[in-house]
């Protein structure tokens, strides 16, 4: 029996580089995988949309398909711009089977990806000890998004930085983190002489040019990439789709 399609779910931008990003991302995946049929789908701006994707596969005899949202959290667009566009699409192809895999984080592979990037922007493991780290992500009114990217905060500062601080790109909201510049000086004010900035973001774009100038502005020692197509998360990505799979195999094995 055929393995279902990968469908991967962007957001989407008006920013060119975003859907450069996606795109080098799932040829990553292709790579890894090669008998895995991989396709892109995006919410907005970008071309095809999710549901073209979807009829697209339909009319091509897919049998079942794995619909991967492309977030780092779970907030609205997990919870309920995907689950909708699915759904709508389920209603209007009812022989191809949709299921939707989890987010990506939290994981340990993001993590990995994340040091990856500081690595590349001239920290070093011995440098952890005397560098603040601003953990900067687009941010959420969602309490549970805001939940997590403190919890991966907490658990960076426990990995030998000297102080970890979550931020946002996006406006604080109650309950929420300040914006990256605010969080720069902040550990400054506290007696960090060395930060680096970290965005928790996938691809460039709008959001993580505005935590790149915000370091700029506070004057960070360190600006990382965006995760980007590492090859950590195109494991990652390989890993929520086989969990989503878990369930048909054990049917298939009953």
């Amino acid at each position: 029996m055929a393995s279902p399609v990968l469908l991967v779910i962007a957001h989407g931008s008006r920013d060119p580089r975003h859907a450069a990003t996606v795109h080098a991302l799932t040829a990553r995946v292709r790579a890894l995988r090669p008998g895995l049929r991989v396709e892109t789908g995006f919410l907005e701006f970008n071309a095809p949309s999710v549901p073209r994707v979807l009829e697209r596969l339909a009319g091509q005899g897919a049998g079942e398909v794995v619909a991967l949202p492309l977030l780092l959290t779970r907030a609205f667009h997990a919870k309920t711009d995907i689950p909708a566009v699915l759904h709508e699409a389920q209603t209007r192809l009812p022989r191809l089977r949709i299921r939707q895999a989890e987010v990506l984080g939290p994981s340990p592979l993001l993590n990995s990806a994340l040091e990856r990037r500081l690595h590349e922007a001239g920290v070093s493991p011995g440098d952890r000890s005397s560098t603040g780290l601003v953990l900067a992500s687009a941010g959420s009114t969602d309490p549970e998004a805001i939940a997590v990217i403190a919890e991966i905060a907490r658990e960076l500062r426990h990995t030998g930085w000297c102080a970890v601080r979550p931020a946002f790109a996006s406006a604080a909201s109650p309950g929420g983190h300040p914006p990256a510049e605010d969080a720069v000086r902040a550990l400054r004010a506290s007696g960090v002489r060395r930060v680096a900035v970290a965005p928790y973001v996938i691809a460039p774009g709008r959001l993580p040019d505005r935590i790149a100038a915000g370091a700029r502005e506070a004057e960070a020692d360190v600006l990382a990439d965006v995760l980007g197509p590492s090859r950590e998360l195109a494991r990652l990505l390989l890993r929520r789709y086989d969990e989503a799979c878990v369930p048909r195999v054990a049917a298939l094995t009953a």
